[in-house]
Formats: C-alpha cells, sequence, structure tokens
C-alpha cells in the first residue's frame, strides 16, 4: 500500500506530537504548593522523556479523520499524564528499582510520596481531558470522560489479573489468559483510548467503533515487543532494569510458553522460583529461567506471535482507514502496526 511509511518517519512524527504535548504539559506541570513533597514528584516521570506513542495516537487519529491538532492536544495531555499517573503506581507494585533510565519514584521519595504524586497526576489528567471544552461541544467532552472512566476501569482490571496471577503464583495459564489481561491492561490505554479520543475529537461516530480491532492487535503486538524487550534490550535505550518481569514474576508470554514446554521436573523448579519473592530471586535462578527459555524457544515463539499480530494489525488498518484521505498522519498511524515490533 502506498502509505506504508518507514520506521525513521514513525519516528520523526512522534517527535513531532511529542514535542506539542510536552508543551502543553506545561501547562499543567506548574510549580504550586506544596512543591518540594508534591508537585516536584508529580512533574519528575513526565519530564523524562519518552516516545509519547499514545498521545501521538491521539492527535493523528484526530487529524486524519480532520480536527485540527489544537483541538486534539488537551485530550493528549491528558492521556500523557494518565500514562505517567499509571506508571508511578505500576512501579511501586511491581518494586521497579528503573524507569525511563532514572530510579523510580518511589525508591527515590518512598513510597507514601509516590503514591500521592500518582493520585495527584490523575487529578491533573482529569483537568487537562475537561479542557477539551474549549474546543469541543458538551456532547463530545462529555464522550471523552466516559471513554476515560471506561479505560481506567479496564487498566485497573488487567493490572489486578496479573497482580493475582502473581500473589497466587498461578502456573495453568493459557495464552487466552494472558490476551484478556493485555487486552484490559495495555490495549486499553495504550492504543484504545487514545485512538477512539481521536475519532471522538474529530466527531467521528463510526470510527470510534471501526478502529478498535486495528488498535487491539497493535496493542497486543507492542505489549509482546515490551516484553521481549525486557529479556533482550539494550537496557540504556529501554530504561528499566533487564530481566525485570522475570525478578518480579511477570505472567508474560514467554514465561506461559515456557510453563507449558517444562518437562514436571524442571516445572516444579520453575514453580519454586516463582513462589519466592523479588528479593529472594537471585541471578542463578533468572540466569535458569532464561537459559530454558533459550532451550525452549519461547522468545522465537513470542516474536513470531508479535510478527503475526503486526499483519493483522497493517490488514485492520486497510479495513479502518482505506476509504479515508491520504495524509502524513494516515501514513503514521499506517507505519505503527510494524513500528511497534521494531523498535528497540
Amino acid at each position: 500500500m502506498s502509505d506504508r511509511v518507514d520506521a525513521a518517519r514513525v519516528t520523526d512524527k512522534l517527535s513531532e506530537y511529542g514535542e506539542l504535548t510536552a508543551r502543553r504539559l506545561g501547562a499543567y506541570l506548574v510549580p504550586r504548593q506544596p512543591f518540594r513533597n508534591l508537585h516536584a514528584l508529580a512533574t519528575d516521570y513526565p519530564t523524562r522523556g519518552g516516545r509519547m506513542l499514545r498521545a501521538s495516537l491521539c492527535i493523528a487519529t484526530a487529524r486524519a479523520l480532520g480536527a485540527t491538532t489544537e483541538s486534539a492536544l488537551p485530550a493528549a495531555a491528558a492521556i500523557e499524564l494518565m500514562h505517567n499517573a499509571f506508571l508511578v503506581h505500576d512501579d511501586i507494585e511491581d518494586e521497579s528499582l528503573y524507569r525511563r533510565g532514572r530510579r523510580t519514584l518511589h525508591e527515590l521519595h518512598g513510597t507514601p510520596l509516590a503514591v500521592n504524586a500518582g493520585d495527584a497526576l490523575s487529578a491533573l489528567a482529569l483537568g487537562a481531558l475537561l479542557d477539551s471544552r474549549r474546543a469541543l461541544n458538551h456532547e463530545r467532552v462529555l464522550r471523552l470522560v466516559q471513554q476515560a472512566q471506561q479505560t481506567i476501569r479496564a487498566a485497573v482490571e488487567g493490572q489486578a489479573m496479573e497482580l493475582g496471577w502473581r500473589r497466587d503464583n498461578t502456573m495453568d495459564l493459557t495464552e487466552t489468559d494472558y490476551f484478556a489481561m493485555i487486552i484490559k491492561k495495555t490495549c486499553a490505554y495504550t492504543t484504545v483510548f487514545p485512538m477512539v479520543a481521536g475519532a471522538i475529537v474529530a466527531g467521528d461516530t463510526d470510527m470510534q467503533a471501526r478502529c478498535l480491532p486495528f488498535a487491539l492487535t497493535m496493542g497486543c503486538a507492542f505489549q509482546i515487543q515490551d516484553d521481549l524487550l525486557n529479556l533482550v534490550g539494550d537496557e540504556a535505550r529501554y530504561g528499566k532494569e533487564l530481566n525485570g518481569d522475570l525478578l518480579e514474576g511477570k505472567r508474560t508470554l514467554m514465561l506461559l510458553h515456557l510453563m507449558q514446554a517444562l518437562d514436571e521436573r524442571d516445572r516444579r523448579k520453575l514453580r519454586t522460583i516463582l513462589a519466592r519473592t523479588r528479593c529472594e530471586r537471585g541471578a542463578e535462578d533468572i540466569g535458569w529461567i532464561r537459559q530454558r527459555m533459550d532451550f525452549c524457544g519461547s522468545l522465537a515463539y513470542a516474536r513470531r506471535y508479535a510478527n503475526q499480530l503486526a499483519g493483522a494489525a497493517e490488514f485492520e488498518f486497510d479495513r479502518a482507514f482505506g476509504a479515508i484521505p491520504n495524509s502524513p498522519d494516515k501514513q503514521f498511524l499506517a507505519g505503527l502496526g510494524r513500528w511497534v515490533i521494531e523498535r528497540a
């Protein structure tokens, strides 16, 4: 298809819309009291950088459907603030040590202050979303708020599924379980909400439903690639500790594949390792899991799955956006299906 673009052009558009969103975030991340114990912390994660994929998806979808950049920026800023609120809380729940190349907020300031800063980011996100009323009518603003509420509910339900599996040391999981979890936890606010929000901004009621298959397949591919990068990525570019998912006992597609591929003796050993707390799992445990994953082809299996999903995303993009006039924003969206699994 002539609308396809290479990864470099996708990255350029992410940078362009990321800069616009970062400037808009400045309207919400302003110094105010109490500064040292709240607003300085709330400002930390959003100013560490990041690709701004979610905000860019919102802006590009809105523009591809005929809306202006300015009308989409409040929703894009809200999505980015919501994303950073989730990150603060996720890092606490996962006991993560690093985020975007620096110590996590709770490691720097303690859990109570970090939780409160995450709550503040959620409140700022709601304020940014309501600022859409300056450019949109009441009906569209209400639809944005309703979609945000549904997204937050889905994300916390997905997080509860994953945390529960880790707490209970659940071993009898299937791919269906995994995808049910990431559709809620990852797709809901990484790809679905940004695209639906963009369609709401543009007033395209039909696209709000038509974009869902593309958003879901792309979001699933994105999460599998994210899990793979946690095992084999460049730590400096990845921004988090490598093998952190194994230390945390996260049920990734690779771990599920390994659970099913191991013989009974090794499966019992894996169960024993995963029953330990994060601080009890040592380098020897992680090395054993990684060696078994390589032997069983778990990473190769996940890569094949991600590639199939990326191909499905390209097909679903053509179905959803085929009749939309060509534009740089349409080309950007077309390139994302492949970019999500090729990014490093």
